[in-house]
């Protein structure tokens, strides 16, 4: 049995897709945040992210700002000992009514970053 072109650019794409799985896989993705995302809540005290995978808090963190883009004043980034994946942001001011965004950036156990943003509303 003959091996031909079309096989072998499928067995090429096989083996180069099987072997880039597990790098995609390496990077710590946002999974679940409180406030959450599009979420319409009172002010709340703090962000709570949970990643897919352990983070790194010293090479992570957020950036909270508000619908005039100015900055809302946060508290140091840390990492729940007992949930490595889990990153908890204290806001040092009162939120008011309005829409705020979040972005967030971090870098996992492995050493890859990653990076996105969300927006909820303060009632």
């Amino acid at each position: 049995m003959g091996f031909s072109a079309s096989r072998a650019v499928c067995a090429l794409v096989f083996v180069a897709s099987t072997m880039m799985a597990p790098s995609a896989l390496a990077h710590a993705h946002l999974k679940q945040q409180s406030p959450a995302a599009d979420s319409v809540v009172s002010a709340p005290q703090a962000l709570t992210l949970n990643f897919s995978e352990g983070i790194e808090p010293g090479f992570s963190g957020v950036v909270v700002t508000d619908a005039q883009k100015q900055v809302i004043k946060t508290g140091t980034a840390t990492r729940d000992e007992k949930n490595k994946a889990q990153l908890t942001v204290p806001l040092e001011q009162t939120l008011t009514s309005g829409t705020y965004q979040v972005d967030w950036h971090v870098v996992s156990v492995d050493g890859h970053k990653t990076k996105g943003s969300y927006h909820f509303s303060v009632k």
